[in-house]
């Protein structure tokens, strides 16, 4: 619904992002950041003072994105298009604070995952946090890569990455228009 959308890239996003450990100053990717209803409201939490790097392979959807931003006077979102969903994460090693990868794993095959999250490894600072919502695996509909997953297997999977589970929690979230309740996982470099 656009008026969940609206809500939610106007205030009820940045509440969300900041309980999920996003701090001013801070830097940020958005891996498969679609029309940005994560970006948005992150650029607004890390302020002037920090920077979000969107991500996606999608180009129209990052105009949409950057038109949005425009519009919001938001000068700190740096729009990273990939042509695929390719391992290699253009961004220095160990220059990011917190990366998102919010409903989008499923697309992901499980060897192009690991090596995902390799690159995330590389490019996260020591402590820095992945946030991982795994939509769509076993008992969600609908069903993609991580049908055969349930949600330990998911963090095992992270892990396994060099990865530690620092915190679960169920909370309500944008999923596509519409806000939807679900797990959200942070994770810390090791």
């Amino acid at each position: 619904m656009e008026i969940d959308v609206k809500n939610w890239l106007n205030r009820e996003g940045e509440a969300f992002l900041e309980d999920i450990g996003i701090k001013k100053g801070e830097v940020v990717l958005d891996f498969g950041c679609g029309a940005g209803h994560y970006t948005i409201p992150a650029a607004k939490v890390v302020s002037k003072e920090g920077k979000i790097y969107a991500m996606d392979k999608d180009i129209e959807s990052m105009y949409k994105l950057m038109e949005i931003a425009k519009t919001k006077g938001l000068k700190n979102i740096i729009p990273l298009h990939t042509k695929s969903e390719e391992p290699k994460i253009n961004l220095g090693s160990e220059s990011i604070d917190v990366v998102l990868l919010y409903d989008v794993i499923h697309y992901i095959k499980v060897l192009e995952r690991k090596r995902i999250y390799e690159e995330i490894y590389r490019i996260l600072k020591t402590g820095g946090l992945l946030s991982v919502y795994p939509k769509h695996r076993k008992s969600d509909e609908p069903l993609w890569n991580l049908s055969d997953m349930v949600l330990d297997e998911v963090i095992r999977e992270i892990n396994s990455r060099h990865f530690y589970l620092q915190r679960k929690f169920y909370k309500k979230l944008l999923h596509n228009s519409n806000y939807n309740r679900g797990y959200i996982l942070n994770f810390r470099k090791k």
